[in-house]
């Protein structure tokens, strides 16, 4: 693996465990990275809908213009499984912390 891939590899990995850990700026930068496709990741755009809508939960504001931006671009269906990933996220989040 190239020196670049595992910055970006890295990166990811960081915001991640951030973000498990309920990290608000972690969950919105995921989103980006997932919306863009950038530090190594391909768009996902349920991906990114799913930590952008974690983001906005967690009160970022920008986060929930960032998801509804996203939205536009996304089928009906595509939202659906991004809500219910993201309610997922969130009860693996409450178990974990029992």
């Amino acid at each position: 693996m190239g020196s670049s891939l595992k910055r970006a590899q890295f990166l990811i990995d960081s915001r991640m465990r951030d973000a498990v850990r309920g990290d608000p700026d972690a969950l919105y930068d995921l989103g980006v990275c997932y919306s863009t496709g950038t530090s190594g990741v391909g768009i996902d755009l349920i991906e990114a809908h799913k930590f952008f809508n974690l983001a906005a939960v967690s009160g970022l504001d920008c986060a929930a213009d960032a998801r509804s931006d996203i939205a536009e671009e996304m089928t009906a269906r595509e939202i659906a499984t991004a809500q219910a990933a993201a309610r997922a996220w969130l009860g693996s989040m409450q178990r974990r912390a029992a």
